[in-house]
């Protein structure tokens, strides 16, 4: 592990989940792990199972009112939320859910200057709606579907928000340059051979102009915003 600036506050994510398989993997691959291997972020999977009184390890029940599917009972949630929250202070406890507000690129930055937050995983038909009106502070959709679980949900978050902290990809303005930021699509980019196939990489970028380049990079991220995107122009 690198040293890092006194001043420096490492992240920490909590992520709440039934099926931790899906997670550790993730985690501990390529950006996530290193980010961890530089000591910019920790991330903790936690099975929501081993929070559980149910001898059988049970964390769900049958809704009242007779409807459908199965739903994640408070008493082992509120427990997990409960030890972590004894142990510090987050400035988010987020619960992933189709219904809640739409993850995006200025959330995501917003997210990346927390110090430390949660991430329950719904499972099966949601969790007791108590959990989410006295423990949740923010409900995160990654878009209009439904999805089995929230892991993946997690897993696609926590990627956007990592990416963003100072020290995390090799090139520090990388992220700053990246689609949606400024309500924009990146503009084309290209690479050695400056020809293939008869392909060429556009003279501009072969000039070595930077300032007219930059123009060609703004015109292009406009024009494919445009073209693909025209509703972000509307931000």
């Amino acid at each position: 592990m690198l040293p890092l600036p006194y001043f420096y506050i490492v992240m920490r994510i909590d992520i709440i989940t039934v099926l931790p398989e899906m997670l550790e993997g993730f985690v501990n691959t390529s950006i996530l792990a290193r980010a961890q291997k530089k000591g910019l972020v920790e991330i903790y999977v936690h099975n929501l199972r081993d929070y559980t009184t149910d001898k059988h390890r049970r964390v769900d029940d049958y809704p009242f009112g007779g409807f459908a599917g199965m739903v994640m009972q408070c008493q082992p949630i509120d427990a997990c939320i409960s030890a972590l929250t004894a142990e510090r202070h987050y400035d988010e406890i987020i619960f992933t859910s189709p219904d809640g507000e739409q993850f995006d690129q200025p959330m995501a930055n917003s997210l990346s200057l927390h110090k430390n937050i949660i991430i329950l995983c719904g499972h099966y038909k949601g969790i007791d709606y108590r959990i989410r009106e006295h423990l949740i502070t923010k409900e995160v959709s990654i878009g209009d579907y439904v999805l089995t679980g929230g892991e993946l949900a997690a897993a696609v978050m926590s990627d956007a928000i990592v990416r963003l902290i100072p020290g995390v990809l090799g090139d520090e303005q990388s992220a700053f340059n990246d689609s949606f930021q400024d309500n924009l699509l990146a503009a084309p980019v290209y690479t050695r051979p400056a020809e293939y196939k008869g392909w060429r990489v556009p003279d501009i970028l072969l000039s070595g102009h930077d300032a007219k380049i930059k123009e060609w990079e703004i015109q292009q991220s406009l024009e494919r915003t445009k073209r693909l995107r025209p509703d972000l122009l509307d931000k």
